[in-house]
């Protein structure tokens, strides 16, 4: 069985994130990249089913710009076999991420497709849902527990009421949680051996999919500076300030 991961290059969780003077978007020059952190939880979880010898190989896709190819190095180092990249320099949104991964599951015909639940940047949350209704494929979100035998994948997944579990038909689409797991640190070794593995490039023609933005932002602007706090002496003096200046009572 193959399984098929998405990872998206991302601005890394550690930079502190600064919009642009005229408001266009963030900048990311010379601001340090590295591979969402859901997507590397949907790697590293792809990766152990196939030490299981669940799966027999693993296949990573990303779509951008050039440099996703240090994003896919690290992914193959985690211990992907080989790695796509759909190079363009559009600004790609959930729906055309989803088409060109639907062209990639018809292409490899994947038992299994793993995605992060969500990218760090844009907090979307939507990929993996359109994929699965593109692909007409059954969807488990929010997984923080994978399991697979006999063609079905018994999935924990995380809701506001606690866990539910879910058993899908494979193929499925899967995206991961948080608590899936604790992706491996990866080795010296495991990076030079990655840089020797297969890493094909197609443009989103080649594949027949069209990525023209159908959403156009404004304006991106930081969040207004929190005002420093006050203490109050007594209860009372609470409930009259959330009363006349709060009013929120």
């Amino acid at each position: 069985m193959k399984v098929l991961v998405a990872v998206k290059r991302v601005v890394d969780y550690n930079v502190k994130v600064r919009v642009k003077s005229d408001g266009t978007g963030v900048d990311i020059a010379n601001v340090k990249m590295s591979m969402n952190p859901f997507d590397e939880i949907a790697v590293e979880e792809a990766v152990r089913l196939r030490e299981k010898g669940v799966a027999t190989e693993v296949i990573v896709v990303s779509c951008g710009v050039t440099q996703c190819q240090e994003t896919l190095r690290t992914a193959m180092a985690i211990g992907a076999d080989r790695a796509i990249l759909v190079e363009t320099a559009v600004e790609l949104q959930p729906l055309a991420v989803a088409k060109l991964l639907k062209a990639l599951v018809d292409k490899e015909q994947p038992g299994l497709v793993i995605v992060g639940k969500q990218a760090i940047d844009d907090d979307c949350n939507q990929t993996g849902q359109m994929l699965a209704a593109l692909a007409d494929l059954p969807q488990a979100t929010f997984a923080s527990k994978l399991e697979v035998s006999d063609g079905k994948a018994t999935v924990t997944r995380e809701v506001d009421g606690g866990l539910e579990t879910l058993s899908v038909t494979l193929p499925a689409v899967i995206t991961a949680d948080l608590r899936l797991n604790e992706p491996r640190y990866v080795t010296l070794p495991n990076i030079m051996k990655a840089k020797k593995k297969q890493l094909e490039v197609f443009k989103p023609e080649d594949l027949g999919v069209d990525v023209t933005p159908r959403i156009k932002t404004l304006r991106v602007s930081e969040p207004p500076k929190r005002s420093a706090g006050i203490k109050v002496p007594d209860v009372a003096t609470l409930v009259a300030k959330l009363k006349t200046e709060a009013k929120v009572i």
